[in-house]
């Protein structure tokens, strides 16, 4: 086969994995070295580093063929589509290829199951070892990893990937075992255990090595282990799962593990799939709200079970209320927690205000120590201002009676019926 053909279908069938951010990773050019690539350059596969960066990623399977039957994914072993394969030497030309005509910065590699999946993450990681060492790449290497492989494969990977992932595919064992009875969450958890464990032995012996060289700076330590950390992405509405199991799947995996993100990605149907699916596919809104809530446990300290607390009667028990975001939601249902005043409150509770964000909360407790925030404050650090004031003191604010009703502010914030349909599609 063609390896325009190839690139084509395997191209196509890397287009489920959400979880391509290039974020975290460690800052490399070609300078002084003997190769090609940058993991820090400014932009296929579009990617965006916090600071806003664009990234640009190959993002291909090294094959689609799998042995595995989930009934969800497209490529599973009983489903009709094209297949194809690269060699590992293929990947390697079309990524040095694709960089040098300054297509892409890096690479996002997956693949399907073949043989055993020891031979698939070896073969993964072949790909890796070879940009790095043959090559000397410098660009940026995601890897998606087989969680039954061995542990040694795993820290082999690590060590030639910026980031690894490895697929908790649904939110509950439940689930697994009705629609994916090959794949066990333990497995799954056991190898993100590893991962976990070999970064912070790595990271303790570059301590270790900081502490024995610094006299001499230009002594080489130990490399770095996945320097972008791990993800791992779960698909949302193939199975009953609640809104509630969802995140609180996710707040343990961030816990246990100290994943660098969790990916949704909303069921799509498949042709010829399995009656225990859907027919319908998952509304992206549903979608959005999910990652509106991965920011609020991340960064603004709320607790799983808090975001999907019930006290509405239009929203069914357990699920996001998808007609306003999941902050505002918290913000309508607990009114007792508000007025917050903007020149006295703590950074947690700032934090809870509806149309801050940290660094407009950062701000704040930056301008605060020397003058007394206004209306005029926020407006300036173009803060969402219109949601905020009923739920704000500040020097020349305080909130109206009129503004008391949560049914009326949820009204007033509630996007119309039309644009919720369009966003749907």
């Amino acid at each position: 086969m063609e390896t325009v053909r190839k690139l084509a279908i395997l191209a196509d069938a890397a287009k489920y994995d959400a979880s391509c951010a290039s974020s975290g990773s460690a800052r490399r050019d070609s300078v002084g070295g003997r190769g090609v690539g940058s993991a820090g350059g400014s932009g296929i596969c579009h990617a965006y580093a916090p600071d806003g960066r664009c990234i640009s990623l190959l993002k291909i399977l090294l094959t689609n063929f799998c042995i595995h039957e989930c009934s969800y994914c497209i490529n599973r072993n009983s489903s009709n589509v094209p297949r194809a394969r690269f060699t590992t030497a293929e990947v390697v030309d079309l990524t040095l290829a694709f960089y040098k005509r300054n297509y892409i910065e890096g690479l996002f590699l997956s693949s399907g199951v073949i043989r055993t999946p020891d031979y698939t993450m070896d073969q993964l990681v072949r790909v890796a070892r070879s940009l790095r060492e043959d090559h000397d790449f410098r660009g940026y290497i995601h890897l998606k990893t087989i969680p039954d492989a061995d542990g040694e494969l795993l820290a082999a990977a690590g060590r030639y990937a910026d980031r690894l992932s490895i697929n908790v595919e649904l939110p509950t064992q439940d689930g697994l075992d009705r629609l994916a009875p090959e794949k066990d969450h333990r497995t799954i958890k056991l190898s993100m255990a590893r991962i976990r464990a070999r970064s912070e032995a790595h990271a303790e012996d570059r301590r270790a090595a900081r502490r024995v060289t610094s006299a001499r700076p230009k002594a080489a330590g130990p490399g770095r282990f996945a320097p972008a950390g791990q993800s791992t992405q779960m698909i949302v509405g193939a199975e009953p799962s609640t809104d509630a199991d969802i995140l609180s799947t996710t707040a343990d995996l961030y816990a246990a593990y100290r994943l660098k993100r969790v990916y949704f990605s909303a069921f799509s149907p498949i042709p010829d799939s399995s009656a225990a699916l859907p027919a319908r596919r998952t509304s992206l809104m549903r979608e959005h709200r999910l990652y509106q809530s991965d920011w609020l446990l991340r960064f603004y300290g709320y607790g799983a079970d808090e975001i999907t607390a019930g006290g509405d009667d239009r929203v069914t028990p357990g699920m996001l209320d998808l007609d306003v975001d999941p902050k505002l939601g918290w913000a309508l249902r607990n009114r007792g927690f508000f007025p917050v005043d903007l020149n006295r409150d703590s950074r947690p509770r700032l934090l809870r205000v509806p149309g801050l964000g940290v660094k407009s909360v950062n701000r704040l407790l930056s301008i605060r120590r020397w003058q007394r925030i206004r209306l005029e404050d926020l407006v300036a650090l173009k803060a969402g201002i219109a949601r905020a004031m009923p739920f704000i003191v500040c020097a020349n604010h305080r909130p109206a009676v009129a503004d008391a009703p949560s049914a009326a502010l949820r009204a007033r914030f509630a996007p119309p019926a039309a644009a919720q349909q369009t966003f749907d599609f």
